[in-house]
C-alpha cells in the first residue's frame, strides 16, 4: 500500500477541512475512513462492516456498489464527458432525465432546471420565485416565508432559508427577505394541544405571517414536507391541506423541497404526493442519483413555468454543470433501477410499514417516548419521563450516546439532539431491518444507564 494511503489519517488531518465539523476536535479523535459499500453496508479502513441505517446522508436509495450505474457512466464518459446547457445546446442524457423526472412528478409539474446540488436547487427557486412575480407585475412579491428548524441547504440563500440559528450566528443570516414560523413539532412543542388541533395551530402561523406582512409583500412559503435535519419531524396528519388551503388563497407559491423526501422514500416519488397537495416550485437532488454523483434540480409547475418560457426572456441564473450530462446519465439508471426494481412500490407496502412496527416494539423502552415514520424515514424520540413527554436536561448527550453505542456495535444512525433518525437504503431487507432494531434496542439500554447513572 503507497504510503499516502496508508497514512490517510494524518493527511486528512493536515489538508482536509470537512463541512459541520471543529476540526480541531476532529483531528484530536480521528476520522474514520470508509473504503467501501455494498448493498447496504459501508467498511471502514480497518475492515469493520456497517449497516448504514441513514443511506450515507439521506441519499444511496439504491444501495452501493450497483455495476449499473457505474456501466452508464462509463459508457457516457466514453461518449461524452461534458458539454454546457448554456448557449443553446443540451445533451441527450439530461433532455431523457427532466422528461423521467417529470413522468412522476403529477400532472401539473412538466419541467426541470438542473443544479448541482440541493443548496443550489434552493437557491434556485429563491431566485425563480421573484421572476415570476416581476413578470406577472407583482414585483413587490418579495418576501419568503419558512420554518424553524427547517433545511435547505448551507449556501447563503439556503441557510438564509433554513431556520437554525446555530447556522444563521454563522455569516450575519438570515439575508434580508426571508422569515420564519414556527414548525410542526407536536411531541416537543404541541403542549396540551391534540395532534391534529396543533397541526392546524401552526399551519395557520402562515395566514397571519402574511396579514402581518401584506399579501402583496409575500412570493412564497417553502418547507420540507418531512424535516429532515431538524429530526424527522411527521407533521399531523391537518397540517399540509391547511398550508396549501392558505397559499391558494392568498396567491403566495407553495415551494415543497423535495431533496430528502423525493424519489421514494416516503413511499410515494415525492413528499408532496404522500401529503396530497401540489406544489409550484420542488427543488431535489439526493435521491435523484442515490449519491452516485452529484446532481440537483428544481420541478417547476406549468403555472409558473409557462411564465417563465413565455414571459421572462433570459432567466440570468445557471451553473457550469447544469444539465451534467454523465451525472444525467447515472440519474437516469439510478431512476430506471426504482422503477425497474419498483423500489417506490416496496417502500410503500413492505419494508416502510415492517421498519415502522419494529421500531413501534422500541415504545416499551423507558427512554422512548414516541416513535414516528413515513416509508423509509423515521425517528424514535428520546424521553427522561414518557408519561409527561418530558425531555433530558442534556438532550444532545441523550442523542450522542445512543448514536456511539449503536455506531460501535456497527449500526450507523443520526442523531439530532434527543431524536434518533434512520434512512436507510430502499433496498434494506426485513433482516437487515431487524438487526438496526437490535442494535437500537442496545444502544437505548446503554444511554437509559448513562443518563439516569
Amino acid at each position: 500500500m503507497p504510503a499516502a494511503v496508508s497514512n490517510l489519517g494524518a493527511l486528512d488531518a493536515a489538508h482536509h477541512l470537512h463541512p459541520f465539523s471543529d476540526m480541531k476536535k476532529l483531528n484530536a479523535a480521528g476520522t474514520r475512513i470508509i473504503e467501501r459499500g455494498e448493498g447496504c453496508y459501508i467498511y471502514d479502513n480497518h475492515g469493520k462492516k456497517y449497516l448504514d441505517g441513514f443511506a450515507g446522508l439521506w441519499c444511496v436509495n439504491i444501495g452501493y456498489g450497483r455495476r449499473e450505474i457505474a456501466d452508464a457512466v462509463y459508457k457516457q464518459m466514453n461518449e461524452l464527458t461534458y458539454y454546457n446547457t448554456f448557449f443553446g445546446t443540451t445533451t441527450p442524457p439530461t433532455v431523457l432525465l427532466a422528461q423521467k423526472i417529470t413522468a412522476h412528478a403529477g400532472p401539473n409539474i412538466n419541467r426541470v432546471f438542473f443544479t448541482g446540488s440541493g443548496s443550489e436547487a434552493n437557491d434556485t427557486w429563491f431566485r425563480m420565485a421573484r421572476v415570476y412575480w416581476a413578470a406577472m407585475g407583482k414585483p413587490s412579491k418579495k418576501t419568503v416565508i419558512a420554518r424553524v428548524n427547517g433545511y435547505h441547504g448551507s449556501t447563503v440563500a439556503g441557510a438564509s432559508l433554513g431556520g437554525m440559528k446555530w447556522m444563521h450566528e454563522q455569516g450575519d443570516l438570515p439575508i434580508a427577505g426571508i422569515v420564519h414560523i414556527g414548525q410542526p413539532y407536536w411531541y416537543g412543542e404541541g403542549g396540551d394541544l391534540s395532534p391534529a388541533d396543533f397541526g392546524l395551530k401552526m399551519a395557520r402561523e402562515l395566514e397571519a405571517k402574511i396579514d402581518e406582512l401584506g399579501e402583496d409583500n409575500v412570493a412564497a412559503f417553502v418547507a420540507e414536507p418531512i424535516q429532515g435535519a431538524a429530526g424527522v419531524i411527521v407533521p399531523p396528519e391537518t397540517y399540509w391541506p391547511e398550508i396549501a388551503r392558505i397559499c391558494k388563497a392568498r396567491n403566495i407559491l407553495l415551494v415543497t423541497d423535495e431533496v430528502i423526501c423525493g424519489f421514494g422514500r416516503t413511499g410515494s416519488w415525492f413528499g408532496h404526493q404522500h401529503f396530497g397537495v401540489e406544489p409550484d416550485l420542488a427543488p431535489i437532488a439526493k435521491g435523484l442519483s442515490s449519491g452516485y454523483l452529484p446532481i440537483g434540480g428544481v420541478m417547476v409547475n406549468d403555472r409558473v413555468a409557462d411564465v417563465l418560457v413565455n414571459e421572462v426572456g433570459d432567466f440570468n441564473h445557471g451553473f457550469t454543470y447544469s444539465g451534467h450530462p454523465v451525472c444525467a446519465a447515472a440519474a437516469l439508471e439510478n431512476l430506471r433501477i426504482i422503477e425497474e426494481e419498483k423500489l417506490v412500490e416496496r417502500v410503500r407496502d413492505d419494508v416502510g410499514p415492517y421498519l415502522a412496527a419494529g421500531l413501534k416494539s422500541l415504545e416499551d423502552h423507558p427512554m422512548v417516548g414516541q416513535t414516528q415514520s413515513v416509508g423509509l424515514m423515521a425517528a424514535v424520540q428520546l424521553a427522561e419521563d414518557k408519561e409527561t413527554r418530558a425531555r433530558f436536561e442534556d438532550r444532545e448527550r441523550a442523542g450522542v450516546e445512543v448514536r456511539n453505542h449503536c455506531l460501535a456495535n456497527g449500526l450507523v444512525l443520526r442523531a439530532t439532539a434527543d431524536r434518533m433518525l434512520y434512512s436507510p437504503p430502499l433496498v434494506i431487507t426485513r433482516g437487515e431491518i431487524d438487526q438496526m432494531i437490535v442494535i437500537t434496542r442496545k444502544g437505548l439500554d446503554h444511554a437509559w444507564k448513562v443518563m439516569k447513572g
